[in-house]
């Protein structure tokens, strides 16, 4: 039993990783049942990733309430209506953002799905017990997904237990933007506890978060990467593009903030105007409406630069066919290092070269550095910034970069298997 927030056709990166687990796990003789809401908060939707969803899984869904449609709505009293980005703030709030932010942070704990627990519990303590499901599994964020595991093996023992972390939970770089109390954060970090040190496994996605959530929680963390769908990339053809592209796929707020590279870009189209006819630069995804501001009051950018919307993801797997340099933005804070997100390996799977701007000690400078697929640069050596675009640039104009990265252990039906073996283990 999957316990999961997010799931299609729900459109966000959230859903990818548990769509590949159980798209594979009946492969391996695996029956995967799915609990998810039925009615979640959010506007991007994406039907095509319906397909995916394989014939053995039983999918099964509960109402939910949640408290962001009444924010949305009050949002809408006190002026613009936000876009979930711009909630993320690091500087200085206005008045309803320092409200929403006070709310969120301290009478939201874990998070606004906190209010799904005790329905969820009930429902699926008589599901579990009715259909003999000897494993559960739940992944966060929200972590609230884990307080409905952390009930459930309180009241069914025998049931082996997976606890899922894709982001951090005190540790996450979000509650850093968060109005947290002492008691607020005091609060997080004794939940989180009693999850590491209850849950019969503990798995996470990177090298720095196992070993932040070993010292946590005491006890050994299991690491299963991010990965890609061989299947979704076995079709895509790359074109010879007529304009140097650069795209960005994702998230862009105030914690990935890409204006480092994008002042580097603006310097090379200053000192050779003649690159706006050249180069293009495309942003696929939510943005902050500040830093879409910030672009349009560049002359140069402004004119080289387009935001798109959410996108199907096989329109994404499209763009990877026309795109000369994936633009990898981590999150400026604390946690950096552990930065491996989901995009990331289908960058890595695109065959496309990187360009990422991040801590240079971090688990994705190693992975880059490890398969040869691109290069990261720390946010502040904008010469360096400068010289890797100029790089490039020019091998663009020389017909394109040779590939021959080697990322087969990213494949999600390798990483499938590395989390049959965690139940197997739990289960003997």
């Amino acid at each position: 039993m999957i316990v999961t927030y997010y799931w299609p056709p729900f459109g966000t990166s959230g859903v990818q990783r548990w769509l590949k687990f159980v798209k594979y796990l009946p492969q391996f003789g695996i029956q995967p049942y799915v609990y998810t809401p039925e009615n979640p908060a959010g506007e991007a939707v994406d039907n095509s990733l319906l397909a995916d969803v394989p014939v053995e899984a039983e999918i099964i869904k509960l109402p939910i309430w949640e408290p962001y449609q009444i924010f949305q709505r009050l949002s809408g009293i006190f002026g613009k209506k936000p876009k979930p980005s711009d909630f993320i703030t690091t500087g200085k709030k206005n008045l309803w953002q320092g409200i929403t932010s006070w709310v969120r942070g301290n009478l939201l704990i874990p998070d606004a799905r906190k209010f799904w627990v005790k329905p969820s519990v009930l429902f699926l303590d008589d599901l579990i017990r009715t259909n003999g499901i000897p494993v559960l599994i739940t992944t966060g964020p929200p972590h609230s997904m884990h307080l409905i595991g952390l009930a459930l093996k309180k009241k069914n023992p025998g049931i082996r237990w997976l606890a899922d972390f894709r982001d951090p939970w005190s540790e996450w770089d979000l509650l850093d933007t968060l109005s947290l109390s002492g008691w607020a954060r005091r609060r997080h970090q004794s939940l989180e506890r009693e999850v590491l040190q209850t849950a019969d496994a503990v798995i996470t996605i990177a090298p720095y978060h196992q070993q932040r959530l070993t010292q946590l929680g005491g006890r050994s963390v299991h690491l299963i990467t991010n990965g890609f769908d061989e299947e979704d990339f076995k079709d895509i053809t790359h074109v010879r593009t007529s304009h140097f592209t650069i795209r960005h796929l994702g998230v862009v707020d105030e914690l990935r903030d890409p204006r480092p590279v994008m002042e580097a870009i603006e310097q090379l189209l200053v000192e050779n105007p003649s690159r706006e006819a050249q180069i293009r630069v495309e942003f696929i995804g939510n943005v902050n409406r500040r830093f879409i501001d910030w672009v349009q009051q560049s002359g140069p950018l402004n004119r080289v630069t387009r935001f798109v919307t959410h996108i199907p993801h096989a329109q994404v797997l499209e763009k990877y066919g026309a795109t000369d340099l994936q633009l990898l933005i981590l999150a400026h804070t604390a946690i950096a290092p552990g930065n491996l997100p989901g995009k990331f390996f289908e960058y890595l799977a695109s065959g496309n070269p990187i360009l990422a701007i991040g801590p240079p000690d971090g688990d994705a400078a190693q992975i880059l550095r490890d398969t040869k697929a691109g290069v990261l640069v720390d946010r502040g050596d904008r010469a360096g910034l400068q010289a890797a675009l100029e790089t490039y640039f020019s091998k663009w104009e020389q017909g394109g970069v040779t590939d021959n990265r080697s990322v087969g252990r990213f494949s999600r039906k390798a990483l499938t298997q590395q989390l049959v073996e965690i139940i197997q283990t739990v289960l003997k």
